[in-house]
């Protein structure tokens, strides 16, 4: 398992892998969090700690912060039955994340991969 944490390590997440791609969204949330996902299934995933969770638009996208530093930390889907969620890709350890292949994804218009 791979650890990440928030900045002053109250919210702790492990991860499965290392991730392959990481999404660079310009989203109107996304741009504004300064967030790389890396997507994992939830089973790959342990997150622990006190997070603040913050919705907008449709509402089916759970984006959760620490509660002491407000660091971003995940995104998980509303519906339990999806089988995605994101992990802000910036908390892992640079010389773990250093590998991945950056993705530009236009979340602000068009919803596709710029690359």
């Amino acid at each position: 398992m791979i650890e990440a944490s928030c900045h002053c390590g109250a919210v702790k997440i492990e991860v499965a892998h290392a991730p392959d791609t990481v999404t660079d969204c310009n989203c109107s949330i996304c741009r504004r969090y300064g967030v790389l996902w890396g997507y994992y299934s939830p089973k790959d995933v342990r997150a622990t700690g006190e997070t603040d969770i913050y919705m907008w638009g449709n509402r089916s996208i759970e984006f959760h912060r620490c509660k002491t530093c407000g660091c971003v930390t995940h995104e998980a889907p509303v519906d339990k039955t999806r089988d995605r969620m994101g992990v802000n890709a910036r908390l892992l350890p640079p010389e773990i994340l250093a590998p991945a292949r950056v993705r530009h994804l236009d979340g602000a218009v068009t919803e596709a991969y710029l690359d």
